[in-house]
């Protein structure tokens, strides 16, 4: 099974999206980076996940605002990934600002939540992402190579 992704550097809301990720009873494996340049790392498998195996995510949980390297910049780079572009990224923030969202469907990010502030509100919110994205969703093929298919399609 592909695992998630989770990103974020609040202990709160980390601790809380793991619960409700255990509670959607997923098979997916949950991995947690608490900043940008450790989500970066993970992703293009650098310094301690050198050795991770060669599969990414089924979604990324990615909130907006990180140490380091913040949510927008690490959607960035995602996208200009050939690996990486057509993982599913899902905004999950605190912000409501307007140019926050424009911002993150500039970038392609696949969806934008505002994390729910009541309890009950934020579980359900990750049971139905969480079932969205790693159940129900269909991926991108990897195999081949997205890149290698592309660069052949032309010829």
């Amino acid at each position: 099974m592909k695992p998630i992704l989770v990103v974020e550097d609040d202990p709160n809301d980390l601790e809380l999206i793991l619960i409700s990720l255990e509670r959607c009873r997923l098979a997916n494996p949950v991995v947690t980076a608490r900043d940008g340049v450790e989500a970066l790392d993970f992703l293009t498998r650098r310094g301690d996940w050198a050795g991770r195996a060669d599969e990414h995510p089924a979604v990324i949980l990615l909130d907006k605002k990180l140490p380091r390297l913040d949510g927008h910049d690490v959607l960035k780079a995602i996208r200009k990934d050939d690996e990486l572009r057509y993982v599913p990224v899902v905004m999950l923030t605190s912000s409501r600002q307007e140019s926050d969202l424009l911002r993150s469907y500039e970038l392609g990010v696949n969806a934008y939540v505002v994390k729910p502030v009541e309890f009950n509100d934020f579980l359900q919110a990750i049971n139905d992402l969480g079932m969205f994205w790693a159940v129900l969703n269909e991926p991108v093929p990897r195999w081949p190579s997205m890149s290698a298919r592309l660069a052949t399609k032309g010829k």
